[in-house]
């Protein structure tokens, strides 16, 4: 099942290997969400251990929730402030420079519509890209398959259903384009 999952391809996640590798990351979870803020070393210890990779500089502030963790890179010098989760059953990817809000979701994740499989359990997921220097407002949601260009922002409880291009402002639910962001303007 788990490389049905990596595949994008429909699975069960009700498989040993698949619970192992929750369990794993749900333990260390718990010890990074517990840690002294006075202990900057050993929350990065944790989180280089969780993630895929992280870049230098990257701060992520407690509680963080993740399915796995191994399927989460992020870049250097980024910021994800409390509450963040980043339900990785797909590879999420995060670039250098990123500002992350308060209870921001990134959700591979999807079920079928058809009522059948979904009550048999099946499930599948699609990655997310998060490009370079952007800015996701607090209680911003991007859902699977969806890819955020550089340099744009995503407003305060923005529901991103599609991908956004490089270099805008969007906003709302479902999340639209209002503005398009000419760099080294204010």
């Amino acid at each position: 099942m788990r490389e049905r999952m990596l595949a994008g391809d429909p699975y069960i996640a009700d498989d040993p290997e698949l619970a192992e590798h929750s369990l794993r990351a749900m333990d260390l979870m718990d010890a990074f969400n517990t840690t002294s803020a006075r202990d900057p070393q050993e929350r990065r210890r944790l989180l280089t251990e969780l993630f895929g990779s992280i870049g230098e500089g990257t701060e992520i502030r407690p509680p963080l929730r993740v399915d796995y963790g191994g399927h989460i890179r992020i870049g250097a010098r980024s910021f994800a402030n409390f509450g963040l989760v980043a339900l990785d059953v797909a590879p999420i990817t995060i670039g250098d420079d990123v500002q992350i809000g308060t209870n921001v979701q990134l959700l591979t994740p999807t079920h079928p519509v058809d009522p059948e499989p979904r009550r048999a359990k099946w499930e599948a997921a699609a990655p997310i890209t998060i490009g370079d220097n952007v800015w996701l407002g607090s209680g911003a949601i991007v859902l699977a398959g969806v890819t955020i260009g550089e340099n744009t922002v995503v407003g305060a409880g923005a529901v991103v259903t599609r991908d956004l291009p490089a270099n805008v402002v969007a906003v709302g639910n479902p999340a639209r384009v209002i503005r398009t962001i000419e760099p080294g303007t204010a």
